[in-house]
């Protein structure tokens, strides 16, 4: 009597199909191990600071499952005795598979080069390679995933690459045609890195949105917004802005108004002046050649002004606010103990026969007209 696994499956005894299984469950559990153990390691040299060593064993992992099961595949797929048309689309999915398998796991492998770059970055001054990062990675992504689906378009279509390059040509420039601003980020984004108009982290001002630049792509730049949203602006636009650079400022200027009663003698309107020179003098965040001005400057609808201009050094904006509080309460401390008066919005009304302003000529020239 014959045995169960002496049973044909297209050509196959039941024993040639049981190793298949068996051969794909060992290269799958295989690398279900092998990531457990890089990760395991990943974690012991990140905490020895070695970064670059964790980083490599951590990206290994992410597609060595993927690439041990393609691998399984394969092996096991050799192993069975096909015929006609089913062998060659076992060979095809198999050489598909193994394409695959290794462009999965190189993706993942680009994250070595750039965690090494990004290293590098971090030990400059410049925030322009920071910003190159993220570019490379992308790019080498972008790069092995056109040459993964090269290689399946040369085992599909069984033509020379040389031949599939240049169809690739030929459709580029028409996708190239259809996808103009596609093209145009892609250079906006090459003037950026050129010009420098700004790096990671500045504080921009585009079209009205303040923030500071979280990613620069190829395509496009984000910008978290002081409220905490995020703008996208497409970079063949940017590129043609005005682009307010907060982040380079070498100061921060405060324009201050201070309006004092009209009714202010001229005395008590010098030691005001005084007073402010006296709180500024030398004080913190001063740069010598950037002194504090102060000047009695215009004589308002309802108030005399004293116009203060003042840099404050380095641009810290928090700095800056915690100054700027200090001098107003000192000079609202003085003004008060100096008994000077700060102005606010007022009108004042002149009665006919107030006997401190005559306008008695004024009333008679009305009454003449009147008798007429």
């Amino acid at each position: 009597m014959d045995s169960i696994f002496d049973a044909q499956i297209m050509g196959n005894s039941l024993w040639s199909i049981l190793f298949l299984f068996l051969i794909i469950l060992v290269s799958f559990l295989s690398g279900k191990i092998g990531k457990t153990v890089l990760r395991r390691a990943s974690v012991r040299f990140e905490k020895k600071d070695r970064y670059i060593t964790s980083i490599t064993l951590l990206s290994i992992s992410k597609g060595i499952v993927f690439l041990t099961s393609a691998i399984g595949i394969s092996i096991g797929l050799s192993v069975l005795e096909l015929k006609g048309k089913v062998a060659g689309i076992s060979e095809t999915l198999s050489s598909i598979l193994i394409t695959v398998g290794v462009g999965f796991f190189l993706f993942w492998l680009v994250d070595i080069p750039t965690t090494w770059f990004r290293s590098l970055a971090g030990r400059t001054e410049t925030r322009l390679d920071d910003m190159l990062v993220p570019v490379i990675r992308k790019s080498l992504r972008v790069t092995v995933v056109i040459l993964v689906l090269v290689q399946i378009a040369q085992i599909l279509s069984d033509k020379p690459i040389t031949s599939i390059i240049a169809g690739l040509g030929i459709g580029g420039l028409a996708l190239a045609l259809a996808a103009q601003d596609t093209v145009k980020n892609f250079f906006g984004s090459v003037v950026l890195f050129i010009d420098k108009p700004f790096e990671m982290g500045d504080r921009v001002v585009v079209d009205g949105f303040d923030g500071s630049v979280e990613e620069v792509g190829l395509r496009s730049t984000k910008i978290r917004t002081l409220d905490g949203h995020l703008v996208t602006i497409p970079n063949g636009e940017l590129a043609n802005k005005i682009i307010q650079n907060i982040g380079k400022r070498p100061y921060i200027r405060r324009i201050a108004n201070i309006t004092i009663t009209y009714d202010t003698p001229p005395d008590k309107v010098q030691r005001a002046i005084q007073i402010i020179k006296e709180i500024l003098n030398n004080h913190e965040g001063m740069d010598e050649r950037y002194p504090p001005r102060v000047f009695f400057n215009e004589f308002n609808a309802e108030s005399l002004n004293i116009i203060v201009i003042y840099w404050y050094h380095p641009p810290n904006y928090w700095d800056f606010m915690a100054f700027s509080e200090k001098f107003n309460m000192e000079l609202l401390r003085r003004f008060n103990e100096e008994g000077i008066e700060f102005a606010f919005p007022t009108q004042t009304l002149y009665l006919a026969g107030d006997p401190a302003r005559p306008i008695n000529v004024g009333i008679e020239k009305i009454t003449e007209k009147g008798g007429k």
